[in-house]
């Protein structure tokens, strides 16, 4: 019982947060920043300490079960069955394309016949930049030694 109540408290705060949050100049009544308004290449966006929107998501909702480190330890794996995937597989990195990244993220584990404990991201479909940054992001736990 105890296990089936965590499972649902996990399912639902992946839900929350699911869009990376708004950048802000961290003071409600300061002036508005001068310089681009839009996200530069790769979805960077200024007032983020320079990481971009896609690691502002990895970082908040991604890391939650994939870990900060990519392997599948995150802070909420230890109550998922069947484990998050651990991205720095090379085996996995290399059987897997680009674009079945992108459609995983964008329709959740269930959509695509793995594990419906992974949420979908569809908002992203409208973001191409974030997602393509993901898929940069996951590509780089498969490159490291």
């Amino acid at each position: 019982m105890r296990s089936l109540m965590i499972t649902v408290l996990l399912l639902a705060a992946c839900g929350k947060n699911s869009e990376p949050p708004k950048p802000t100049s961290g003071s409600p009544n300061a002036k508005p920043e001068s310089g681009p308004s839009h996200a530069a290449a790769g979805g960077a966006v200024g007032g983020t300490g320079g990481k971009s929107q896609a690691e502002l998501m990895f970082g908040t909702v991604c890391a939650t079960c994939h870990g900060a480190d990519g392997s599948g330890n995150g802070p909420a794996a230890a109550a998922l069955n069947p484990k998050p995937r651990n991205y720095t597989d090379k085996t996995w990195q290399a059987s897997i394309t680009d674009e079945q990244l992108k459609e995983t993220i964008l329709k959740g584990g269930q959509g695509v016949g793995k594990s419906p404990m992974m949420p979908g991201q569809p908002q992203l479909a409208n973001q191409p930049e974030v997602l393509d940054g993901l898929v940069k992001i996951i590509r780089k736990f498969g490159a490291q030694p």
